[in-house]
């Protein structure tokens, strides 16, 4: 069930962002979050959209059932966000895996 599998990625994907120091404790603004630039890039960091739109959304499709975003290309965006941050390998590894699962789905 792509749902379940999905809903394990999301639970990965905010420990390895804490893990690697880009969990954020403080919500950005409602402008900010009302952003409609592809991934809020001008007005949040790739991990706070991460955090606070993309985890959030795709809790939301999987608690009701929704269908799932097949064209998805998260990899793209966090090599060139994160290019000048520390070794995020794993980081970025688990952002593949996501956006192959939903891809093949």
């Amino acid at each position: 069930m792509p749902h379940i599998q999905t809903a394990q990625y999301l639970i990965q994907l905010e420990q390895q962002l804490k893990q690697s120091d880009l969990w954020s404790g403080s919500i950005p603004s409602d402008t900010a979050l009302a952003s409609t630039a592809p991934f809020a890039c001008d007005s949040l960091r790739f991990e706070q959209w991460l955090q606070f739109i993309f985890i959030p959304k795709m809790g939301q499709l999987i608690e009701q059932s929704l269908p799932l975003p097949t064209q998805i290309s998260l990899t793209p965006m966090a090599e060139q966000a994160w290019v000048n941050h520390g070794d995020l390998t794993a980081l970025v590894e688990l952002l593949t895996q996501i956006d192959n699962f939903l891809t093949r789905q």
